[in-house]
């Protein structure tokens, strides 16, 4: 990563945590971000759900909540990006403050709740880059006042048809009262059936639909979530998002801080998380690892452990936007060291 990037990620860590993320995105906006030159080593290429992506390196929901800068991220080297959460009706979010970081731990807390302009404003800007290159995802989420969860996102998958390279189905975030109880067997089987109704019905049905779950479901849950996503013909589960638990090993003052827990402390966790339900759903069914991502090592477990794909976003508040070049550099050279020829060849060989 260039001195410029290096000091301009310092120099965000001195304004509060949203501020900074306001800031980075404005300048991804004003074409202010790191533009990767030349194309990825062919050695990175992954098909992933159907999906042709460059390099296995994904950028996750969150950072870019109202579709504002995806096609910068993509120039900035990201394999895929996903936009969102976004909710049917604008909302404001929970209470601010409502992100903290914990520098010493390398980890964020946030308490978001799902705040973004709606889906006419992101309908609006997924439409306008339509016929442009590179794969951008949507996160689907439902309003904290919502009396029906579940239409909240058969709406929104009906109404962005056409407009988006994936759909991720969110019912794990911990911060909108109630989400995570959509996880539910009887809850589940409701929302996948009312999706899969919509996906028959529209042109939807042929962007690929994950499930995302949460790192603190059961274990002994595993197997019915799988089945679940096989039932209903879902394509594939993205494990994991952020966390309600927090490890002992938590230095920083803000640990007991309400809200998800996500960066280097998520990292255990989640990967064996990953590694149960990839045992649980065989070679075929992909699988994006999220959770603890922070360089190529990490990168590198989580493809071991069974993702065909990965997502990172904390990692960035240290790192800087550098980082996915250097998780792309590290990648090669493991395929190298250790025999492999691509990436395909190494997922789930942990």
């Amino acid at each position: 990563m260039s001195i410029f990037y290096r000091l301009a990620t310092g120099a965000l860590r001195i304004l509060s945590p949203e501020d900074a993320h306001q800031a980075g995105l404005l300048g991804l906006r004003l074409g202010l971000g790191p533009q990767q030159s030349q194309a990825d080593d062919p050695r990175l290429q992954v098909r992933v759900a159907g999906l042709d992506l460059p390099n296995p390196v994904g950028l996750a929901a969150g950072f870019d909540k109202n579709a504002e800068a995806p096609d910068a991220l993509l120039r900035a080297g990201f394999g895929f990006v996903e936009c969102g959460a976004v909710t049917p009706r604008p909302q404001a979010g929970n209470a601010k403050p409502r992100v903290f970081r914990l520098t010493e731990d390398r980890a964020v807390i946030n308490r978001m709740g799902f705040n973004n302009a709606g889906l006419d404003a992101f309908r609006a800007r997924l439409d306008a880059r339509k016929h442009r290159a590179g794969i951008v995802g949507v996160n689907l989420g439902a309003n904290k006042d919502s009396t029906d969860r579940a239409e909240d996102y058969a709406i929104a998958l009906a109404q962005l048809d056409g407009l988006a390279g994936f759909f991720t189905i969110n019912i794990s975030s911990p911060n909108t009262p109630g989400l995570r109880n959509l996880q539910s067997a009887d809850a589940l089987d409701d929302l996948l059936g009312r999706v899969a109704e919509v996906r028959l019905a529209q042109a939807v049905g042929k962007a690929p639909t994950f499930l995302k779950v949460a790192p603190d479901i059961e274990e002994a849950e595993i197997d019915r979530m799988v089945a679940a996503v096989r039932t209903y013909q879902l394509d594939g589960i993205i494990v994991s998002n952020t966390t309600l638990a927090r490890p002992e090993s938590l230095q920083n003052i803000h640990a007991g801080e309400a809200g998800g827990l996500s960066g280097r402390p998520l990292f255990e966790r989640s990967t064996h998380m990953l590694k149960l339900f990839r045992q649980a759903a065989g070679p075929d069914l992909p699988l994006i690892g999220v959770g603890g991502i922070e360089n190529a090592e990490t990168a590198w477990a989580k493809i071991r452990a069974g993702a065909n794909a990965i997502q990172l976003y904390s990692a960035l508040v240290y790192a800087g936007p550098g980082l996915v070049q250097d998780i792309k550099a590290g990648l090669l050279e493991r395929l190298q060291a250790e025999g492999f020829g691509s990436i395909s060849e190494a997922v789930g060989t942990g």
